[in-house]
């Protein structure tokens, strides 16, 4: 499975830790069965909009979980029982997984939602609101 927490190139930002350093190389580690797709995620001010970019997946084979502030965007394809045993010339599409990341510090868990749109997974993640219990005492 991949794992890249947040989506960064490693010659664009300096990792700040080894872990961060480690996670950028294995980035470009080749592997058939795990894939990485674009994130993209956005500060909306009372909530973030995170898109993945994610053509030709259904939406079966996506999980999204929010879980203490990380957000996981896992997908998990398997390869068609009848796609296998034909006599391909060139195959490309096989089963893969990929899981990608991110950490939202103020994430709510109330009031999430997901939708799946032409190869796009947008989810919206709302803040949470911090009451204020303010009392203003009268001074004697």
């Amino acid at each position: 499975m991949a794992s890249m927490v947040p989506y960064r190139s490693v010659f664009g930002i300096r990792p700040t830790s080894l872990f961060d350093a480690l996670d950028d190389m294995m980035d470009f580690a080749p592997s058939s069965s795990t894939r990485a797709f674009p994130m993209d995620v956005e500060d909306k001010g009372e909530g973030y909009e995170v898109k993945a970019y994610l053509a030709g997946v259904n939406k079966d084979d996506i999980d999204v979980e929010l879980n203490e502030g990380r957000l996981s965007i896992s997908v998990k394809v398997e390869e068609k029982e009848e796609d296998k045993g034909k006599n391909f010339l060139q195959k490309e599409f096989t089963s893969f997984s990929a899981t990608r990341g991110i950490y939202l510090k103020d994430a709510s868990n109330e009031g999430l939602s997901a939708r799946y749109a032409d190869g796009v997974l947008t989810v919206t993640v709302p803040k949470i609101v911090e009451k204020k219990n303010v009392t203003k005492v009268a001074i004697d």
